[in-house]
């Protein structure tokens, strides 16, 4: 009999998990050889709103509510449905209908808000728009997680990271899933924006989207210390690497793999990333056609044209948030400061996509997390009111890499509170996204502790035929 000491035994274990763990890898990898079929969006630029726009003072026409301005919210249209604890316990829901003009836009004829969106306007027959969304998340932080990724819990993989593990790398010198973080011109009320909705979750950590910054260094550490030239830095790298290499054939952690490609990708950056965050060799027309901030580091205009110069170079997927859409109170005045900051710069980035040949093949997301009740929270003057959160429906937008311009889709009640027509839940959004960009979102998965783990989670998603042109 010999005996196995301890130590000997979890060595040769380790070998063993390690093994497990890099057959695990290939696995994954095989699972992850392309699209299913021909993608029409090869990148997505995907701009959300953080806090929830007012879908009743922007898409979602609403005019029988002037007649109730200030009336209750009949209970026969709540139907008993949950509210937050910000407004359950208010003595009245007091209707606010939008104080905004609304006109027909397009050879579409989508009633929205002129008023405020103008230039938006102007590309109505371009834009795919959806008034039916809806979701069972209440509250900012599991909504947002909700519509990044599928699920309210956070910890699962988002919708760039899913892009970034079926499609790969454009580009090898940039990340293939890059973040941006856009400043708006009113900060009254914004809500956190956590690493957590880029992260790849179960995903290899590859996937994960790289956050770029509007001030400093794009990225942090990414230039070379005082005195440290190039040379060295290379050297230091390569025996980094070294060490990781023994490190991953000895225990096979993916995630040891991941640091080896994110060393290597990090100094191919150092020459990639300065002429990419360079504006100053833009054409005097297309700060023009961005707008009077495009000039402006961290704008909401800045950051659109920065996402336009990143699709360009070859990134699959471009998360750009934009804060401040929390409208509780004070609508009035914060609603108008928000569209300014994104109407010109939206629809620039269709005609900028358009010019360049870009926008067939590149889909453009807008939108939020979930909607604003039609009644105000607190108290009511046409000057002032502001809306709660309101996840029953909600309006979005898509443009470019196969949406359908033109199509006006879903139909909410006279309230703006319950969905009439053609619900779309946001799994049968994600399913959607998913075909656009080459995927069956069913058979679209990810092995992850026994589980064939997707975007759409065990939900009865659909792909909404009527979002494709």
């Amino acid at each position: 009999m010999n005996p196995i000491s301890r130590r000997h035994f979890f060595t040769k274990g380790s070998h063993l998990l390690g093994g497990a763990a890099l057959t695990s890898l290939v696995q994954a990898a095989q699972s992850a050889k392309g699209p299913h079929f021909p993608p029409k969006a090869k990148r997505v630029i995907y701009l959300h709103m953080v806090g929830g726009p007012a879908q009743m003072d922007l898409f979602d026409y609403k005019p029988e509510m002037q007649k109730w301005y200030d009336k209750d919210l009949p209970d026969s249209v709540r139907q008993g449905q949950r509210l937050t604890t910000m407004t359950s316990g208010q003595a009245r829901f007091p209707i606010a209908p939008s104080k905004y003009k609304f006109s027909a836009a397009g050879q579409c004829g989508m009633m929205m808000n002129t008023e405020l969106l103008p230039h938006l306007a102007a590309k109505a027959d371009d834009i795919c728009w959806m008034r039916s969304l809806h979701t069972e998340a209440i509250n900012h932080e599991p909504a947002i997680t909700a519509m990044q990724t599928g699920n309210q819990i956070t910890g699962r993989p988002c919708l760039g990271s899913w892009a970034s593990y079926g499609l790969g790398s454009m580009n090898e010198n940039l990340p293939t899933f890059v973040v941006l973080v856009a400043t708006p011109t009113n900060r009254e009320q914004e809500q956190a924006i956590s690493s957590r909705l880029w992260s790849s979750g179960y995903l290899p950590g590859e996937h994960a989207g790289v956050s770029f910054r509007s001030k400093g260094d794009p990225i942090l550490y990414i230039n070379n210390p005082p005195g440290v030239p190039d040379s060295v830095r290379k050297r230091t790298i390569e025996g980094l690497n070294a060490l990781n290499e023994i490190n991953y054939e000895t225990l096979g952690d993916p995630e040891t793999h991941t640091r080896i490609q994110q060393y290597e990708m990090a100094f191919r950056m150092q020459a990639s990333v300065p002429e990419l965050t360079d504006l100053s060799k833009e054409p005097q027309h297309v700060f023009d056609l961005y707008g009077p901030d495009s000039r402006k580091p961290g704008s909401f205009a800045n950051s659109v044209l920065m996402a336009r110069r990143l699709a360009e170079r070859g990134v699959r997927f471009i998360q750009l948030y934009h804060n401040n859409w929390d409208h509780h109170a004070n609508l009035g005045n914060r609603m108008p400061s928000q569209c300014r900051d994104v109407d010109q710069p939206c629809a620039a980035l269709i005609e900028d996509l358009k010019q360049r040949g870009m926008f067939d093949d590149t889909l453009i997301i807008w939108g939020g997390e979930f909607g604003r009740t039609i009644y105000s929270q607190g108290g009511l003057t046409k000057e002032n009111y502001g809306r709660d959160h309101h996840p029953r429906c909600f309006s979005m937008w898509m443009a470019g890499g196969g949406a359908k311009g033109g199509a006006v889709f879903g139909e909410t009640d006279d309230f703006s509170y319950n969905i009439v027509k053609d619900p779309l839940h946001i799994s049968d959004f994600h399913a959607t996204v998913l075909h656009l960009l080459g995927f069956h979102f069913d058979k679209f998965s990810f092995k992850t502790q026994g589980l064939d783990a997707k975007l759409t989670g065990i939900n009865h998603a659909k792909v909404v035929k009527e979002l494709l042109a």
